[in-house]
């Protein structure tokens, strides 16, 4: 299996996948566009840095890529809809350069704030001139940190050496989990009103997007400054010129840009402004920690389906993935059963989950249900990954709950297909051995293996369809493994349940529905 890194990255991880067996590693960063989609039509993991930018068209030049991996936090050079929509797992390392990243943001608030990147050229320049830079200490000043996350805390814990007053905003964030960090947590706008100096720690999303605006700007202190080591999209840039040319903010120091790697000559040439070049991970440290962490979190999932860090997948621990297993292939398997019998256009998919199964990752063995669902219904290529992308595109609501409710089977999964007036139900659970079983149909019990191959039959509850059924098969050469039939007396309907030896040619299913009892007959193939 081809793993290709298309950006520069540390010796440690390419070392660790090269010694992985079942894998081979291409190294060859910076190449142009063109050869970059050559050389991922045969491969299955791709690994980028910042540099990369995956996007549709480079993923749809790469049929047999599985996984994504970023070395580093951001992945807004990925484009994430259509690696999901293809059901491409998309990965990053999050916590790898968190301490180099908050360092840096101190670095720069420290140069802004004594102006040490202009005394230096003015000394390089030949003059000797310490009037003219003047500083302010960061003893006593109020930080105001924009998102608590690893960076954001880090920075929080750190502003106490420097004897900081600091306030946050992250609407994700408990007060518990701030007081703990000794951090007020404050709406924007008054974290904005409050604060001597602002660093940026949220990620790029749509709410984000140019949150320091004209009119978050004119809301900060006169004579603040700002730190940016985020995102360069975090901050209207043109904005911020003006801030810093009126005199309203006495600096800024900024390390990510809109459009890199160009910068504005604009903002090259204001005043009291500090730039470096995304350089806020960019140790010896970090580098060789996230190259290293994502090489294994690739290697885990193409070698042994360990999903690890994944932003468009919930994580699954080596521990997880254990304990679902046997789960999984019920959730799959009953997802499929029922996606092949359904006849409703339904709107809504309910899970329930009894017993164990409401203690463990009920998440990821939703996706894998959904995957059996749908995968009989659509012509699209589905996996795990994309299955809830492609059943939210078709307006398709998925319903989680557990119960508590003692049930006649334990670890039992519960699947309706629901649409106005009208549900179709299965469930399924995991006997002695891993063995996987459907226990009923809309409700009807009906106890029997999930097999490869299987026949379903809705009849009438009179005399002599199991017999039409069997002497059908018997003609036709085909072996019963096993049968069983569930009544609803109430009804006067029956369900029939049969598992066959091999699939049953298209002949033999038309002669089941031909039969006047029968009303409804179908063939259900599912993964061994």
């Amino acid at each position: 299996m081809k793993v290709f890194i298309s950006d520069a990255m540390s010796e440690e991880g390419i070392e660790y996948l090269r010694q992985q067996p079942g894998l081979e590693v291409v190294y060859r960063p910076g190449l142009s566009p063109d050869d970059l989609k050559k050389e991922l039509s045969d491969a299955v993991g791709l690994i980028v840095r910042s540099k990369t930018r995956v996007t549709k068209e480079l993923i749809e030049a790469a049929p047999e890529l599985r996984v994504i991996g970023r070395a580093g936090a951001g992945v807004d050079n990925i484009d994430l809809e259509s690696a999901t929509r293809r059901g491409i797992v998309v990965m990053n390392t999050p916590g790898g350069n968190s301490i180099s990243a908050a360092e840096h943001a101190f670095a720069l608030m420290l140069s802004v704030a004594r102006k040490i990147p202009f005394a230096h050229a003015s000394m390089v320049a030949g003059e000797w001139n310490k009037s003219k830079f003047t500083g302010v200490e960061l003893n006593g000043k109020t930080l105001g940190i924009l998102g608590l996350g690893k960076i954001g805390s880090i920075v929080a814990r750190r502003s106490q050496s420097f004897n900081m007053k600091v306030l946050a905003f992250d609407p994700f964030v408990s007060e518990s989990y701030a007081s703990d960090l000794g951090v007020s947590l404050c709406d924007l706008d008054e974290v904005l009103g409050s604060s001597d100096f602002v660093s940026i720690h949220l990620p790029l999303n749509d709410q984000t997007r140019q949150i320091i605006n004209g009119e978050n700007l004119a809301k900060m202190k006169s004579g603040a400054f700002l730190i940016n080591t985020a995102r360069g999209a975090l901050v209207d840039e043109e904005a911020l010129i003006e801030a810093l040319e009126t005199g309203k903010l006495a600096g800024a120091a900024l390390d990510v840009f809109p459009e890199e790697p160009n910068v504005s000559p604009a903002l090259r040439r204001t005043p009291n402004v500090v730039l470096t070049p995304h350089i806020a991970a960019s140790t010896r440290e970090a580098q060789a920690k996230v190259g290293y962490d994502i090489a294994v979190q690739v290697a885990d999932y193409l070698l042994r389906e360990i999903i690890v860090n994944a932003v468009n997948f919930p994580s699954l621990s080596p521990r997880e993935l254990e304990q679902l297993a046997s789960y999984i292939r019920l959730g799959e398997k009953l997802g499929g059963f029922i996606g092949t019998i359904a006849r409703l256009r339904f709107e809504e998919i309910g899970i329930r989950y009894y017993g164990e199964l409401t203690r463990l990752n009920y998440k990821v063995l939703s996706n894998y249900v959904l995957k059996g669902i749908l995968k009989p219904i659509l012509s699209e290529d589905i996996n795990e990954i994309n299955a809830r992308k492609l059943a939210a595109e078709r307006g398709i609501s998925v319903i989680e709950t557990v119960s508590s409710r003692e049930r006649s089977y334990a670890n039992l999964i519960s699947i309706q297909l629901r649409a106005p007036g009208a549900i179709e139900w299965v469930e399924g659970a995991l006997l002695r051995q891993g063995d996987q079983r459907l226990v009923s149909v809309d409700g009807i019990p009906a106890e029997i293996q999930l097999g490869p191959h299987m026949l379903f039959v809705r009849n009438e509850d009179r005399p002599g369809v199991v017999g039409q059924l069997g002497t059908i098969l018997g003609e036709a050469g085909i072996n019963i493994a096993s049968f069983v039939l569930g009544r609803d007396a109430e009804k006067r309907h029956a369900v029939g349940v049969i598992n066959t030896d091999g699939a049953v040619p298209e002949d033999v299913m038309s002669r089941f529905e031909s039969l006047p009892l029968v009303r409804f007959a179908c063939q259900v193939q599912l993964p061994d």
